[in-house]
Order: structure tokens, then sequence, then C-alpha cells
């Protein structure tokens, strides 16, 4: 066994938030280890999830945008043409570039990036074990940022050819004729908006009766409306019993709400049902560290498990599975751990769906605000009434504001239209300073931008807006 090595601070997982934590807490002082047993850093959301599928998004847009719209502003296309496979490469050199900068950042913070897996002892210890090698390391605290993987479904067998989880979803080497999305969450809706826009027929089946049902109601059903307008098909209320892989296609039995049994084809189907925590491995029983009853890690409201100076934070507690929320949680931990005041403020977790239009949210759907008792104005403010929505072509949607009756404080902010995931930084910032709706109307916003469509909605929970 090598020799004993001691840390101020051992991540284990280079995700958003072990890598995060890492580079926070060495630029803090703290000498830091950050173990990961791939390769490449970044975790999932950098590797295989949030980056490499917003690029892809990215790309699939641009070509929709070539095929459909570009001839209402002026501009012909002769004969237009699919590359995927430029596609992909340009989508590996994104994830190249961006897994690259957080290497640089361990060797400029000097925080050593140690390759293999880690196991958590009861003495606080780590053991790394790689190539059939172990080294046991050391240190005051621990924060555990193991992330999640993809869940499957007994009786579809993931073979990242005919049936394919987000991984496999991302490196297709040729669109599919048609596909079937399992799951109507966020991951299966913009996978299935990039293969759509690339010509594959897509149908979504969902075991709920809506999708993405976190979602503000409203938004929902209107964000579903517009999605079916793009050609995307739904069977909600519809559970998946089985896939059959054969030479024409998977065949996917299904059975409805009143418990009728169907058949559906499609040259490729992709589950996407969500995520499990990543807890395996670790030697968490033996630790003596908790899982609560969804298999997460406990942690109290310092993010500390049962087993003290061993902190979790991400997809392995509880809470919403983000990249933005693992982040905060892990330079909470570590700013804690130098002093500090590390805290994260959950009514301001903003979250985001990648499609066309957008769809962005934080703080209370209006559903949540009723379930609370709270007496409440709800405004919506349409991108048709937008004059920057209306120069771009971009008129579907539209911001959905939500405040107290009594203070105005504003209670909830969702926006479905163009550029969502940018606007709703605003009211991101208007919740967690606790600002009410006047404070939006009254703040100055730039003419012509999206951003307007805030200010008509904020104005709508007052005097009323001007435009419309």
């Amino acid at each position: 066994m090598a020799p004993e090595v001691t840390y101020d601070l051992i991540v284990i997982g280079a995700g958003p938030g072990g890598y995060v934590a890492a580079i926070r807490a060495a630029q803090l002082g703290l000498k830091v280890a950050c173990i990961e047993k791939e390769r490449s850093l970044g975790g999932t959301c950098l590797n295989v999830g949030c980056i490499p599928s917003k690029a892809l998004l990215e790309s699939s847009e641009l070509y929709a945008q070539a095929k459909d719209k570009l001839k209402d502003h002026g501009v012909q296309i002769g004969q237009l043409s699919l590359d995927l496979a430029k596609c992909m490469e340009r989508k590996d050199q994104v994830v190249g570039q961006l897994t690259g900068g957080v290497a640089f950042l361990f060797k400029k913070n000097k925080v050593d990036h140690i390759l293999g897996t880690a196991q958590v002892n009861a003495d606080r210890s780590v053991t790394v074990r790689q190539n059939k090698e172990e080294t046991l390391l050391k240190a005051k605290n621990v924060l555990i940022a193991s992330g999640s993987s993809p869940i499957e479904l007994p009786g579809l067998k993931i073979d990242q050819k005919s049936i394919v989880d987000s991984t496999g979803a991302l490196a297709l080497p040729k669109v599919p004729k048609s596909m079937i999305v399992i799951g109507g969450g966020y991951i299966g809706l913009e996978l299935g908006s990039v293969y759509l826009r690339y010509g594959s027929q897509v149908t979504v089946l969902e075991a709920l009766d809506r999708i993405v049902p976190a979602m503000d109601l409203e938004v929902g059903k209107a964000f579903q409306r517009i999605l079916h307008k793009q050609g995307m098909n739904f069977q909600l209320s519809t559970k998946v019993k089985k896939a059959t892989v054969g030479k024409d296609g998977v065949e996917v039995e299904v059975e409805d709400a009143a418990g009728k049994a169907s058949t559906l084809n499609a040259e490729v189907v992709l589950v996407a049902v969500g995520r499990r925590p990543n807890t395996s491995g670790l030697g968490l029983d033996k630790a003596g560290i908790k899982l609560d009853e969804r298999g997460r890690i406990a942690v109290n409201s310092h993010f500390q498990t049962s087993l003290a100076g061993v902190y979790a934070v991400g997809d392995v507690i509880a809470g919403p599975m983000l990249a933005h929320k693992a982040m905060e949680e892990g330079v909470a931990v570590v700013e804690s751990l130098a002093g500090q005041a590390g805290h994260v403020n959950y009514d301001a977790i903003p979250s985001v769906v990648y499609t066309w239009p957008e769809v962005a949210s934080v703080g209370l759907t209006e559903e949540q605000v009723k379930e609370k008792g709270i007496e409440y104005r709800a405004f919506k403010y349409p991108f048709t009434a937008v004059p920057k929505a209306i120069a771009m072509g971009e008129k579907e949607g539209f911001v959905k504001l939500i405040a107290d009756k009594k203070t105005d404080r504003l209670l909830g902010a969702h926006i479905l239209g163009p550029r969502a995931s940018d606007m709703i930084a605003e009211l991101v910032l208007a919740i967690e300073f606790k600002a009410s709706a006047e404070d939006i109307a009254r703040t100055c916003h730039a003419h012509p931008t999206l951003s307007e469509g805030v200010k008509e909605a904020a104005l709508g929970l007052g005097s009323g807006p001007i435009h419309i």
C-alpha cells in the first residue's frame, strides 16, 4: 500500500458539485484532492449531459431555422442537407474544451486530481483504487459529490444502439426515422426535440397525465401544445411494459390508464425516466453513513452526513438534480468549512428546459401557492406583445408572474418563450432579495429586449401593463 497522504478536504466526484467545491476550497487556502473514476473531468454534466445536449440542441435549432424560418427573413437557401457527424464532432469539441478547462483550473488552483474509485471509511479516511492498486488518503473533511446515473426500466435492456439512455442518444450514428421517448421530463423532451428537428418522428410516452410534472400546470399545458404543433406526439397516462428489439426496430408494449394494452414501433427508443444517485461502491453502509428512504445520502441543513466530517451535495442528496444546485451546495459546504457563511436558498434555484421555445421557472407554481393557502395575484404577458420577440419572429409563449396579494412580494416566475433561460436570472435575483412585483415594474428595462415582457408582466400585477 502506498504512503499515507493527508488533506484538508477530499472531494469524491469531479462533476459540477465536486469540481466547483474543490476549486473554491483551494481558493480559500485548503489543501484539496478530488477523486474521479473517469479520466475526463466534469462528470455527467460536462461529458454526457448538460453540455453535449445543449451543443446538439443549438445545432439542431440552427438547422430548424434554416429549414423553416429563414425564408421569412428573406434568406433563401438552396438544397439543405444535414451532416450529423459534423454536429457530433462539434459537440465533442465543445465538451473537450470545457473538460480541459476544468483540468486547467485544477492545476491553477493546486487541486490534486486523483484517478480512481473511492471508498469512505469510518475513520474518515478514503481508500482509492485504480488498476488493483490501493492508496489511503486522510483528510479533516470529506465531500461526496458522486452524482447520478440514468434509471433503467425492467424489460428494457439498454444496448446504446436500439434502446438508448441519454448517453447513447448523444452519440447516435444516424438520425432515426422514428423515436419513442419514454419519459416526459426535461431530458426526454430536449433530446426528443433534437431528433424531431433533424427529421425523426418522435412520440413521447409518459406514465403521468402531464409532461414535466413539477412545472406550473398552465405553463406545462401551453408547452405541450407548442411541442405538439412542432410535430412531437404525446401519449400520456401510458405505462411501458416491455420492449423487444427486432430486425425492423423496437416493439414497445404499452398500457393506457384503462388497462388496455397496445404496441408501438420505432427505430430507436430513448429511456429518459429520471436518474438515480450514485451511492453504491462508496462503502457508505460500512462507514455508518445513512441513506434516506429513496436511497439518497441523508444530510442535515449544513450538508453533513451521519458521519462527522463527511458531507454530501448534488444528485446524491434530496432536491432537484440540477448542476447549478450542486454547484451552490458545494460552495456552501467549503465556505462553511473555511469559517464563512455558506448557505443555499432553495426558493431561488431556477430550472430550465432547453427546447425551443425554452421554459424557465423559479419559486412557486400557481398550484403550490394555492396549496399553501396564500392569497395571490397572477398575470401572464404574451410574447406576441413584446416588440423584440415580434422582430425575431419568436412570438410563442408568455411570462407568468405570481405575487403575494397582501405584500406584493414575488412568489414565482415562469417563462415560456425565446431565451427564457437567460431571462430567468432577473427573477431569480428578485426572489433572492424578496423583491415586490412593483420593484420589477419600476426597474428600467432596455428597449427593445425580450425582458420587457418581464416588466410588463410585473406591471400587470399592479396598475396594469402598458402595451396590451
